[in-house]
């Protein structure tokens, strides 16, 4: 694992940029020629917020990875919220521009769908966390920077909550991709501080 966290030290983030970004023309490139089947638009809207999830998943999956296997990804944890962001940003432009297009029709789809308000809500929390998600951000905001990211988490259960809520019928795959952003936030759970409080709270 040593070896590997050197040779991940020397990787330049911006591989990470450049690899993370190459979808999001590609999947459009196929949505224009009718590689996405025969709605072209669902489809894009749905591989973008998949692949949003996907890039949560991994920036949630980082800090685990570094306490119990001892993989350090830290140094591309930023670039890999950029990208979460950015492609939840596409998913919902996609639904905007393409999908709905009809500006009235919008917020009657908010009121009217409540996986469109949960998803809206998660997308919501991220705002603050891309906009401070630069060096200058981190030196000014001190601590509370970190108090700040935690925005992360609730952001996280609402993006799994939406694509379960928009599945049609019994689907499996929302809920794995649920179930791994339970368990990923899980694992920061800091259970032996948990259990001695409790017992002390019994004592008391």
């Amino acid at each position: 694992m040593q070896r590997v966290n050197q040779t991940l030290r020397q990787l330049p983030v911006w591989v990470v940029y450049l690899l993370g970004a190459l979808p999001a023309p590609w999947l459009f490139y196929q949505g224009l020629t009718g590689g996405l089947g025969v709605d072209p638009i669902e489809a894009l809207e749905h591989r973008y917020g998949e692949l949003a999830l996907q890039l949560l998943i991994a920036v949630l999956a980082i800090s685990p990875l570094r306490r119990f296997v001892g993989l350090n990804l830290l140094k591309f944890r930023r670039a890999l919220g950029v990208l979460t962001f950015a492609y939840v940003s596409l998913h919902l432009l996609v639904w905007l521009v393409l999908d709905v297009q009809v500006p009235s029709q919008i917020w009657a789809d908010i009121v009217k769908r409540p996986y469109i308000t949960v998803g809206l809500a998660a997308y919501v929390l991220m705002i603050p966390l891309v906009v401070t998600s630069n060096n200058l951000s981190v030196r000014k905001l001190g601590p509370r920077w970190r108090n700040l990211q935690r925005l992360v988490f609730p952001a996280a259960i609402l993006g799994g909550l939406h694509y379960v809520m928009l599945a049609k019928g019994f689907q499996v795959e929302p809920l794995i991709y649920l179930s791994l952003i339970i368990g990923l936030l899980l694992l920061r759970v800091p259970f032996p501080r948990l259990l001695t409080r409790l017992r002390r709270a019994d004592s008391a």
